[in-house]
């Protein structure tokens, strides 16, 4: 702690008290909407070791596997209860042609990956091998299809060779490669990006082209999955505007992603460890701008479809800093952090507030790059911070929202600015019980947080904290349970609940009578 104060004074961050005082309320008698369980969704691209190496070893592979899929992995994402996979991307969807990726593996034709790399694709990972990984998983499929660089005809007739259960020739050859019954696409995406690396097509020209696409894209009326437009980035509601006017017919969700840097700078990020306590605070303040943009968008999908048809789909978002040093830039290889673990609640939060509208989110990327749940090295594998605020919100998946108010809190404030202190969520689970979380943003200060809780008697709360010492604790191939969560309890006293929320905390807990 005493090393940070000079560097407290150069940045102009604000001096604060060693504990904040808090009150935050709950009110059990007015239901929201449902979080749906795919705002917790994941993406999986052909990127780096994403695929190659951190979930496929291929089943000739000496690390335990189950039909290629690597068994720890797949494991430990089970553990996290995946609702939703994306795939093949991203960018490399609009350069995925999917009968590269069908047949025998030995056959398949052998690409580069100009988008990330200029590594050889062997196509070893295709439909088939995908929806093994899927229903290994219990999960749905969210697959993004090539509007950038294909054609109707090759995007429909992949959509048949999936979802047909007829004997064309399509649903027939899907059964000569091996699968029989018709698999299930949950979500179907037309195009990505197609603003930048899809196409760097203009709003209204992309809309055209959406509505010629999906005219062709037909399955069995109980196999339809729900169609997703390639919506806008950052401060950027064009997309919105336009697709949810053009392209509104049979659209079920316009897609929208943002990524946080801490410096706000594609061409100088920030660094993903070692970083002074100005990133930390920036990095906060950039990933909160998530709240203003969801906002935003809402506010033109109510506009135009009042009857609230159309989802806003949050498909890429997460924290993107320098890569690695060492390592291949287009491998987007980055350590995570507590501070990720912190984005991602926060991130969280935000989405459970927009619930009504944001029905699916998909975090970059599942394993080895950008903000991953997972990192892997040959036989090695071992758990990030992101990945157990995952799972400490897993109660969060399809709750029913409640209305939270945060009082009396006293800012995270640097040369000016500020965001908040404390931020807070609640929801009615499954399982019937209350579940609360609390995010810290204050690296250095804890917070006293006084909870009261409408329509409930409150004896106390039990469930977890994810803290460390530094800023950006980490887990290594040497001490990969360096951070971790640790159970926590509280009681309430004289009627009164307070609970001390740790410096730079993600904390989700039950209450209890």
């Amino acid at each position: 702690m005493k090393a940070l104060k000079p560097l407290i004074l150069a940045c102009g961050l604000a001096a604060m008290p060693a504990f904040a005082q808090v009150s935050v309320s709950v009110d059990t008698g007015k239901p929201g909407p449902v979080i749906n369980k795919n705002v917790y969704g994941q993406f999986a691209e052909h990127l780096g070791t994403g695929i190659y190496g951190g979930l496929w070893v291929g089943q000739n592979s000496s690390i335990p596997n189950t039909r290629g899929w690597r068994n720890d992995v797949v494991g430990a994402l089970k553990e996290l209860k995946v609702p939703l996979v994306r795939w093949p991307g991203g960018c490399f969807a609009d350069e995925y042609h999917w009968r590269d990726g069908i047949g025998a593996r030995n056959k398949r034709p052998v690409k580069v990956n100009t988008h990330w790399g200029g590594v050889a694709e062997d196509n070893a990972v295709g439909t088939h091998e995908f929806f093994d990984l899927v229903e290994i998983l219990g999960t749905e499929a969210y697959i993004n299809g090539n509007l950038g660089s294909g054609t109707p005809q090759e995007m429909a007739e992949w959509l048949e060779y999936m979802t047909s259960d007829t004997k064309s020739s399509l649903a027939e050859l899907r059964r000569k490669n091996g699968r029989k019954a018709p698999y299930k696409v949950a979500y179907f995406g037309i195009g990505n990006e197609a603003w930048g690396c899809g196409g760097n097509m203009k709003p209204e020209y992309y809309a055209n082209l959406y509505n010629h696409y999906a005219t062709f894209l037909k399955t069995p009326p109980d196999a339809r999955p729900k169609m997703i437009a390639s919506g806008g980035n950052d401060n950027d509601t064009r997309w919105t505007e336009v697709l949810s006017k053009e392209a509104a017919r049979g659209t079920d969700g316009i897609s929208f992603h943002y990524y946080t840097l801490p410096t706000g700078v594609w061409e100088k990020k920030g660094a993903a460890t070692g970083f002074p306590e100005s990133e930390w605070f920036s990095t906060m303040q950039q990933t909160l701008r998530m709240d203003q943009h969801i906002k935003q968008n809402v506010a033109i999908l109510d506009k135009n479809d009042p009857e609230k048809k159309i989802g806003f789909y949050v498909d890429e978002w997460g924290t993107w800093y320098d890569v690695e040093p060492g390592t291949n830039p287009g491998f987007l290889f980055q350590r995570n952090t507590l501070r990720d673990a912190v984005v991602a609640a926060l991130n969280f939060n935000i989405f459970h507030a927009h619930a009504e509208r944001v029905r699916m989110t998909n975090i970059a990327q599942m394993v080895n790059v950008l903000q991953a749940m997972i990192i892997t090295d040959k036989e090695k594998m071992l758990l990030t911070p992101t990945y157990h605020a995952y799972k400490m919100y897993i109660p969060f998946q399809d709750a029913t929202s409640l209305p939270v108010a945060v009082d009396n809190d006293v800012a995270y404030s640097s040369n000016g600015k500020g965001v908040p202190g404390i931020s807070a969520t609640a929801a009615r689970a499954k399982d019937g019980k209350v579940y609360i979380a609390l995010v810290n943003t204050h690296p250095t200060r804890a917070s006293d947080v006084t909870l009261n809780v409408a329509g409930l008697t409150v004896g106390g709360v039990a469930g977890q904290v994810l803290t460390a010492d530094a800023m950006d604790a980490h887990n290594t191939f040497e001490k990969p349970q360096a951070i971790k969560p640790a159970p926590f309890s509280a009681r309430a006293q004289d009627g009164k609940l307070t609970i001390k929320v740790p410096a730079k905390a993600v904390m989700v807990f039950a209450v209890e009578a």
